[in-house]
Parts: structure tokens; C-alpha cells; sequence
């Protein structure tokens, strides 16, 4: 028997799909900036031997003198994005949903079973509620990275208005050196993000558009229960 349950409320799927267009639009305006001071390579001896992006990634997305548009872009939309942090955590704190969010004592060890069940060497998978070990791990990791990038973020933005933050991050420079790091995790959370979802099939994906999902339960069984027959007045 299909049972329709709920799974994901209206602030939680509006602020999961709001972040996607802005966390796009802050990576893309993000590389515009970068590639005016393109730095982060591994040289010795005056010889590259690894470089982020070679020449024919900015030539293939036209990212070349872009430097204004980029720094326009991307100041205007950290405000969405931390706007819709700050809407994610408040929502998370007041409605108590952060307890199916924050790891456990025993997450990190399940995390490693999980990781075993999804690469198929294990077969059967811990038991969860509404998110898994790896799940929740990864969710409040996300958001201490999206709060990390805030902070990077401002150093590098004001680095004299708001030179306690940037003293905090380690210097420019460091905060610099962190703010790219954190947006390579981005990428990667991304990457796994959609490659779990499509692992787990389309009734998860429905629910995180719907806020449903359909569940095959076994019907209960009905149990009749006969009063007892009164003897004496059958007597």
C-alpha cells in the first residue's frame, strides 16, 4: 500500500532551491575576479608545474577582462546569499529541525558504513531518520563553510573597514587562500550533492520539490476482537 508522507517543509525546499542560482552566479562572478590575479599554481624554480585553471578555461568561458562586471556581480548577490543563510539557520533553530541536522556521537562512525553501503561492499545500510550519518555530517558542514565564506568574504571585500575579521582570517592574503578553498568545496559538495541524488532515485527528488514522499507500507492487520459470552444469561 502507498502511504504520501511528508518530508521537507516549504522553508526548507525554498531556501535549498533559492541557493542554487545564487551559489551559481556567486562562482561564476567569483572566477571573473580571480582571474585578474590568477596566483594559485605550484611553481619551483621559476617553472609551473601546476596550475587551477589553464588559458583555454578562461577562453572557453570568457572570463578575460571581465574584472568590474565580476566584482559587481558578486558583491551584490553575497547579500542573497547570506540573507538566505541567515532565513535557512533561524528557520532550522525556530521550527527544531536542526536535531535531524546536526551530527551525533555515533554519526561519524555510521558515515563510514554509509560510505560502504553507497560503494556497494556493504550491504545493508544504518538506520536513519529523515537524513542519514553522511547526510548530516555534510549538511552542517555546508552551512559552517557557507558562514566561513561570509567571513573570508568581508576580510577580502573591506579589508580596513573590517580588519579585526581579516586579522581573525590570518591577513589578506590568507583569507584570500581560504575564500578560493572554500569555493573548491562548494564545487565538490555540489558534484557528490547531485551524484547522491540520483543515486537515491526519484521519489527523493520529488520530495525536495513537493515536500512528499510516496512510501510502500504493509497494510496492518485487522484483529477481531469477540466479546465474551455471558454464560449465565444464557442460562
Amino acid at each position: 500500500m502507498k502511504v504520501i508522507k511528508e518530508k521537507h517543509p516549504l522553508a526548507m525546499r525554498w531556501t535549498h532551491w533559492v541557493n542554487f542560482p545564487i551559489l551559481t552566479i556567486m562562482i561564476w562572478s567569483g572566477m571573473l575576479i580571480y582571474w585578474a590575479n590568477d596566483e594559485y599554481k605550484i611553481t619551483l624554480f621559476g617553472h609551473t608545474f601546476f596550475s587551477f585553471f589553464p588559458d583555454w578555461f578562461y577562453s572557453a568561458l570568457r572570463i578575460p577582462h571581465r574584472l568590474s562586471e565580476g566584482m559587481a556581480f558578486h558583491f551584490l548577490f553575497m547579500w542573497f546569499f547570506t540573507l538566505n543563510g541567515i532565513l535557512y539557520v533561524l528557520y532550522t533553530i525556530i521550527s527544531g529541525e536542526w536535531r535531524e541536522l546536526l551530527p551525533q556521537k555515533k554519526s561519524f562512525k555510521e558515515a563510514w558504513l554509509v560510505l560502504l553501503h553507497d560503494l556497494h561492499i556493504r550491504k545493508m545500510a544504518p538506520p536513519q531518520n529523515k537524513y542519514n550519518a553522511a547526510q548530516r555530517i555534510a549538511y552542517t558542514a555546508i552551512i559552517i563553510m557557507g558562514l566561513g565564506s561570509v567571513i573570508t568574504g568581508l576580510a577580502i571585500y573591506k579589508p580596513v573597514q573590517f580588519y579585526y575579521l581579516t586579522w581573525l582570517c590570518g591577513g589578506y592574503h590568507f583569507a584570500r587562500i581560504l575564500h578560493f578553498a572554500l569555493t573548491i568545496g562548494y564545487v565538490g559538495f555540489f558534484v557528490i550533492h547531485v551524484v547522491q541524488v540520483i543515486l537515491a532515485g526519484w521519489n527523493n527528488f520529488r520530495s525536495v520539490i513537493s515536500g512528499f514522499e510516496v512510501l510502500n507500507e504493509e497494510p496492518k492487520p485487522i484483529i477481531k476482537i469477540t466479546p465474551p459470552s455471558d454464560e449465565k444469561n444464557i442460562q
